[in-house]
């Protein structure tokens, strides 16, 4: 997703926003809520308890045909036709020459063909590349009226299973259909904080109803994009048009685990040459983390140098962990410049501050996965 000067489109939960005093701004096209109380605060009640979002700005979408999994196999290195009922997939939609054109989610969450859901700013040409590449063999349905909320924090699971038990059983990266406040519900155990909780697809004209039920729970609050976007920094999860573009492949941005086995055997996704031979090393950038040691935060455009103050890569994602109670970031370097514990610079208002490749997540993540 990328932020846009322009907004022409509301999700079906604008009135409500600003009924909370929500400070709006322009994101990706739409009017969407910055904050309520303040980032810092939201940030820690997700971390703390269970934060509602309003994520319908996302496009959601349905693959139907012979052998929909099959043929979404043709624009993703995942393995979506060993992908069992009731699962799910992270995946990222690629160009020729293997660049990440968007990433994505894409379920089975009933035996209704693959459901898929993309970034907001990408969700047009997404749904009009998936429907021209395979409109031989599938059909693309966009859902564009539904609504999509995501529930994240270590009490989430607690809220949902009070509206259907069954929810408390899902794993990470399970999902299911079910009628859920009285309404046709895709449910999926998963999310963008690194915090374990859900993302719930439910028909717009619902969705007012929903987020006041759900706001009903003295566990949950409002969560704006500003917390949003500092929880997924802190998880170490790229944002699409920022930590990645269609010049990045899967192995630049360090999401090489959306490449699945049996495809980088068969080398049968698009840009398979170029990733297979960046996976044998052949590899000009990467992307780490960093802790910025001193001074203010270095946010995305931030050059990065190495001990010499040579420039060698740029930040892309940045800013305060609330946390960890220091500065993080993310960008790209040369591999040599990659390893764990090398010492860096980060130049910001023209000062050289000291920064380390550390590991990511920052902050571990807490998804439930069930017991072996």
């Amino acid at each position: 997703m990328s932020e846009t000067a322009e907004i022409t489109l509301k999700t079906p939960l604008n009135a409500a926003h600003r009924a909370l005093g929500a400070r709006m701004v322009p994101f990706a096209g739409y009017d969407m809520p910055v904050q309520y109380e303040g980032v810092l605060a939201e940030h820690r009640w997700t971390r703390e308890h269970a934060g509602l979002f309003d994520v319908s700005h996302m496009g959601q979408a349905k693959l139907r045909g012979a052998d929909p999994f099959k043929s979404f196999e043709k624009l993703v290195p995942g393995d979506y036709q060993g992908l069992k009922l009731g699962k799910q997939r992270y995946s990222l939609l690629l160009n020729k020459d293997g660049g990440i054109l968007d990433d994505l989610m894409a379920g089975r969450p009933d035996d209704d063909g693959l459901f898929i859901v993309v970034n907001a700013a990408c969700k047009d040409a997404d749904f009009a590349l998936i429907a021209d590449a395979l409109k031989h063999e599938a059909t693309l349905e966009r859902l564009d009226d539904r609504a999509l909320l995501a529930i994240q924090g270590p009490e989430a699971a607690e809220v949902m299973a009070k509206h259907d038990p069954k929810l408390a059983e899902l794993g990470f990266m399970e999902c299911t259909r079910l009628a859920l406040f009285g309404v046709d519900c895709f449910v999926s155990r998963s999310g963008y904080t690194g915090e374990d909780g859900y993302e719930i697809s439910i028909p717009a004209d619902a969705a007012e109803r929903i987020w006041h039920a759900l706001l009903g729970d003295a566990r949950v609050k409002p969560i704006g994009l500003g917390a949003r976007d500092s929880l997924r920094l802190e998880a170490g999860l790229p944002l699409y048009g920022h930590d990645a573009d269609e010049s990045t492949s899967p192995v630049e941005a360090s999401l090489t685990f959306a490449l699945s086995k049996r495809r980088k055997e068969e080398a049968s996704f698009p840009g398979a040459q170029r990733i297979l031979k960046e996976l044998s090393s052949e590899l000009g950038r990467k992307r780490v983390g960093l802790h910025v040691k001193e001074g203010a935060p270095a946010r995305e455009g931030a050059e990065i140098a190495d001990s010499t103050g040579k420039v060698i890569g740029k930040v892309t994602s940045g800013g305060p962990s609330p946390t960890l109670g220091h500065n993080i970031a993310m960008g790209y370097v040369p591999p040599a410049s990659a390893e764990l514990g090398t010492e860096l610079k980060v130049i910001v208002r023209g000062k050289e501050l000291a920064a380390e490749v550390v590991a990511m997540p920052f902050v571990a993540q807490r998804y439930y996965r069930k017991p072996a």
